[in-house]
């Protein structure tokens, strides 16, 4: 059961600021996208040339912190190519519904509890409904939009296969986290962020060799399947290293948007970092407590979670959740493509359905106490986890080595292995230097009779 405390928001609280406090809001999750964008591109290049043993930008502003904004500015003067075969109306919305969509999500996450603003108490969320997690996954799915319509309004082939891979992959993941979003709202009970934000503020004791601990309140913790799950989930649905193929240079040239150019590249580049962060928010909501200090700050200082200072710790989560991002994209290489639609379909999801059956059979048992649906919970989730990693895979039959293609090569062959990719001859060229063979001695000797 959870109790609301004097500073958790509920929805009668929404829909009575006045009409500057609503636009301040509003003007204030739009600041915070376009700037995250713009320090997320910097910490991305800094912290992947820190791994590559090199500085990244350094020379514009100090430590090259105004190095995306000349980069923003170059980009915007360079001359707008417009293909001749595209579709104008389409291929100019098309960077724009994936910038729209992906700022969109961020009216509903609430940064804080309720503050004071010039004598008005209002939370600091432009808005919640019951539904709230309903909008962030059509604000996610509306944004493959984007992608896909930029891909074919281009008039050319490669930006359409990559427009194409990106819906199948967007759809894809798109299950497996609308799934893992299931098992949050079924434990808080409700649908509205700032409900599930409260519903973390758990208040339950675990005994422990009789010692009553705090049970762990953030979601992350109680759905350990379920987050890691829809992180894996969000990768793939942002489009971010390992899952960046829809612009995978190496067989899409630079995939859908490979048309785009000037300020409508800069939107299709400012959505991607713009739902990074969006989503990196998003998992700071519904699964690590939101606003909410972490247990070893709340214990120590009882106002960690009053006035301003939740912002503190909500951004401070959502930068670790970006450092996440950029430290898969400098350590993993990009996968196949069929590996990335079979890890979605025949992993992500049969694992995801085992455990909301798990978790719904432990909700159905309303004589528990709730630690010990906890432990049986925590228990669930580790057998799941440990039947997951030991489930015997199908491996390959591993490739003869050069020694044993010499060993078992047939009688009277060539003593030496064949090569991988040799292509044999095919019978045409045989037969034309068979019938050439004679003519070729014949010259030959008539050239020495001379």
């Amino acid at each position: 059961m959870t109790v609301l405390l004097a500073q958790d928001p509920t929805l009668a609280d929404f829909g009575r600021d006045p009409w500057w406090l609503v636009l301040g809001k509003i003007l204030f999750a739009f600041v915070f996208g376009l700037l995250a964008t713009l320090l997320g591109v910097w910490f991305e290049r800094r912290v992947v040339g820190y791994m590559q043993v090199r500085p990244g930008p350094n020379q514009v502003g100090p430590f090259g912190l105004l190095q995306t904004l000349a980069d923003g500015l170059k980009m915007a003067f360079k001359e707008d190519i417009l293909p001749r075969a595209a579709d104008k109306v389409v291929y100019f919305f098309a960077p724009v519904i994936s910038v729209v969509c992906a700022v969109t999500a961020l009216s509903v996450i609430p940064f804080g509890p309720m503050v004071s603003i010039f004598g008005h108490r209002t939370p600091l969320q432009v808005t919640d409904v019951p539904v709230a997690v309903l909008v962030l996954l059509a604000c996610s799915s509306l944004a493959v939009y984007g992608v896909v319509l930029g891909g074919w309004a281009s008039g050319s082939t490669y930006p359409l296969l990559g427009g194409l891979r990106s819906s199948a992959q967007m759809i894809s993941y798109e299950v497996a986290m609308g799934l893992s979003i299931v098992a949050v709202f079924m434990t808080a009970g409700t649908m509205s962020t700032s409900g599930i934000v409260a519903a973390q503020a758990s208040g339950t004791k675990l005994s422990l060799g009789g010692v009553e601990v705090p049970a762990p309140g953030w979601y992350a913790i109680l759905l350990l399947p379920s987050f890691i799950i829809f992180f894996i989930a969000i990768v793939g649905e942002t489009n971010r290293a390992p899952f960046d193929l829809p612009e995978a240079e190496s067989e899409l040239v630079a995939g859908f948007m490979t048309e785009y150019s000037s300020l409508k590249f800069a939107l299709f580049m400012l959505s991607e970092y713009v739902a990074m962060v969006t989503m990196s928010a998003v998992t700071t909501t519904l699964f690590l407590g939101g606003w909410r200090a972490p247990a070893p700050i709340t214990t120590v200082w009882a106002g960690a979670n009053s006035g301003w200072w939740p912002m503190l710790w909500f951004f401070g989560k959502v930068l670790i959740l970006v450092f996440v991002f950029v430290w898969l994209r400098g350590t993993l290489p990009r996968l196949r493509y069929d590996q990335f639609m079979r890890l979605g379909w025949k992993v992500l999801l049969p694992i995801n359905l085992t455990w909301i059956l798990i978790l719904a059979g432990l909700r159905s048992i309303e004589d528990w106490q709730s630690r010990d649906r906890l432990l049986a919970t925590a228990i669930g989730a580790g057998v799941l986890l440990l039947a997951t990693i030991l489930w015997p895979s199908r491996q390959p039959k591993p490739k003869p080595t050069l020694q044993e293609q010499v060993d078992n090569r047939p009688p009277g062959s060539f003593p030496l292995p064949p090569l991988d990719l040799q292509v044999p001859p095919s019978p045409r060229t045989k037969r034309v230097v068979a019938e050439r063979e004679p003519a070729n001695i014949a010259a030959g000797s008539d050239s020495r009779e001379v």
